[in-house]
C-alpha cells in the first residue's frame, strides 16, 4: 500500500496554485509520507463527518449541492483513512441552477472514485498515471464540461477537499471556501474568492470592510459552466495533527463571522450538531441565501 500511494503523492505536472499566507506544498517539495502504522488500541485513525444543508429563509429552492465519502482501510500494519468532501453552490436560474451544482458533484465525484477510490482498495495491483493534483484538477475540467452538456446556461462553484494520507488535496473553482478549524483558536482558509470584490480587495481598491457591503460581492470572474478554458485553483497542504476541516457556500461564511464558526465547531459535542447549529446561525443571521456545511474532524 505504501508503495502505491507514494506514486500519488509523485510531483505533480503543473505548480500549483498557492494562497499568500497558506502552507502549501509547492512543486518543489518531497511528497507527503503516508499514515503511520496502526498501534494496537480502540481508535483507529478515522474521520468523522457532518453535513448540513439549508434553503435559507428567502429562497424558494436550493441551488447548494454537496458529497461526503468517508472510509477507513485497517489492516495489520496500515490505518489509511480516506476522505472525499465536495460542496457547490450553483447559479444561473431556478432550474438551471440546481442542476449546474448536482451535475458538479456528480461529475467530479464519479471521476476521483474512478480513478482513486476503488483502485485504492483494489485486490489487484493498480497502476495509475495520475497524481492526486492531476485526478483533483481532471474531476473539476469533467465538472465543468458536464455544466455546459447538461445544464447549459447554468454555472456552479466547486470546491473539493479530497483527504488521503497525511495531505489534503484541494481543487477549487468560485466562493464556496474550505477552512481548516485549528485548535488553537483560528481559522486557515485554504481557498482564495474567484469573485469580483476579493480581486478588487487583492489590487488594493477597497477594503475588507467594503468588500461584505459592495452590491456586486456575489459575482464571480470564475465560475464552472462559465466560459473556457476553465482555470481551477489546485493546492496541496499537510493533515494538521488534530482540528477539523469545513467546507461551506457563502450562504455560510458570508453570514456567520468566523470567531463564532470557530465557537460553534469547537463547543459542538460532534460534526453533525457542529454543522446543524451553523446553520442555524445563518438562518438566525437573516438566511438569504442556500447554507451548506460539511465539517471533518481530523484524527488525533
Amino acid at each position: 500500500m505504501s508503495s502505491f500511494l507514494q506514486k500519488l503523492f509523485r510531483k505533480p505536472a503543473r505548480e500549483t496554485v498557492q494562497e499568500p499566507g497558506n502552507k502549501s506544498i509547492d512543486d518543489s517539495m518531497a511528497p507527503a509520507s503516508v499514515m503511520e502504522p496502526v498501534q494496537k488500541g480502540f481508535h483507529p485513525a478515522q474521520f468523522v463527518t457532518g453535513c448540513g444543508h439549508s434553503i435559507g429563509k428567502l429562497r424558494d429552492h436550493n441551488e447548494d449541492a454537496l458529497f461526503t465519502l468517508s472510509t477507513t482501510l485497517l489492516s495489520d500494519s496500515d490505518a489509511l483513512p480516506f476522505g472525499l468532501y465536495l460542496v457547490a453552490d450553483g447559479m444561473g436560474g431556478h432550474q438551471h441552477g440546481e442542476m449546474a451544482s448536482g451535475v458538479a458533484i456528480r461529475a467530479m465525484a464519479s471521476h476521483v472514485i474512478g480513478q482513486l477510490y476503488s483502485p485504492l482498495f483494489s485486490l489487484s495491483p493498480v497502476s495509475l498515471e495520475q497524481s492526486l493534483q492531476e485526478i483533483m484538477e481532471t474531476g473539476i475540467q469533467n465538472a465543468h464540461r458536464a455544466i455546459l452538456q447538461q445544464a447549459p446556461g447554468g454555472g456552479s462553484t466547486l470546491t473539493g477537499v479530497l483527504a488521503l494520507g497525511e495531505q489534503l488535496t484541494i481543487a477549487h473553482v468560485g466562493d464556496s471556501r474550505a477552512y481548516l478549524v485549528h485548535e488553537g483558536g483560528h481559522l486557515e482558509l485554504l481557498t482564495r474568492d474567484h469573485s469580483l470584490v476579493k480581486r478588487l480587495v487583492e489590487l488594493g481598491q477597497i477594503t475588507t470592510d467594503e468588500a461584505a457591503v459592495h452590491p456586486q460581492r456575489n459575482v464571480l470572474y470564475r465560475a464552472l459552466g462559465q466560459g473556457e478554458p476553465i482555470d481551477a485553483e489546485i493546492t496541496t497542504t499537510p493533515l494538521p495533527p488534530s482540528g477539523h476541516l469545513l467546507i461551506c457556500s457563502d450562504g455560510l461564511w458570508g453570514l456567520v463571522p468566523e470567531d463564532e464558526i470557530y465557537r460553534i465547531v469547537t463547543s459542538s459535542p460532534s460534526p453533525a450538531e457542529a454543522c446543524q447549529r451553523l446553520v442555524e446561525a445563518a438562518n438566525d443571521a437573516g438566511g438569504p441565501d442556500n447554507i451548506t456545511a460539511i465539517l471533518v474532524r481530523v484524527p488525533g
